[in-house]
């Protein structure tokens, strides 16, 4: 168990690590398109990496004490970092989604306030004409042909 114990365990933090930072690092610039500025995708993101790198080596933790005997402490090790990978793979997809969610949600709260503030300026428009109905009108000035000049 020790060298091949060994050698998965760092192949699967490094595999974690790596893929950690992709998202991290990927995912800052995703959601600065959604309009999060530099701080608040730095923060979620954050958040998010510590989420997913907790998860993941919570599962590499796991996979570690599966005993898996195929005859060969090689073969040993590539059955659990297949394991480890799939699973890599499905907290990788499940990180996305969840930022594919809070991207959706910035645009849809960011086109709400932008609708919301076309329909104040509206309003305000129509407050104006409103008003400029209301105002007497000055009578048009009418020139005789006869008025001297």
């Amino acid at each position: 168990m020790g060298d091949s114990y060994v050698t998965f365990l760092v192949l699967g933090i490094v595999l974690v690590a790596i893929d950690g930072q992709l998202i991290y690092h990927s995912g800052k610039g995703y959601l600065r398109r959604a309009s999060y500025d530099e701080d608040q995708a730095g923060s979620m993101m954050k958040l998010t990496a510590v989420l997913f790198h907790l998860v993941v080596l919570g599962l590499l933790a796991l996979v570690s004490t599966v005993d898996i005997r195929t005859g060969d402490s090689v073969k040993d090790v590539v059955v659990k970092l297949g394991i480890v990978l799939l699973l890599l793979a499905l907290a990788h997809g499940a990180t996305m989604a969840i930022l594919s969610r809070i991207r959706d949600r910035q645009m849809q709260q960011q086109l709400a306030d932008q609708m919301a503030e076309e329909h104040r300026i509206y309003e305000e428009r129509q407050e104006e004409r409103q008003a400029r109905i209301g105002e007497p009108r000055p009578a048009p000035k009418i020139e005789s042909p006869y008025s001297p000049k």
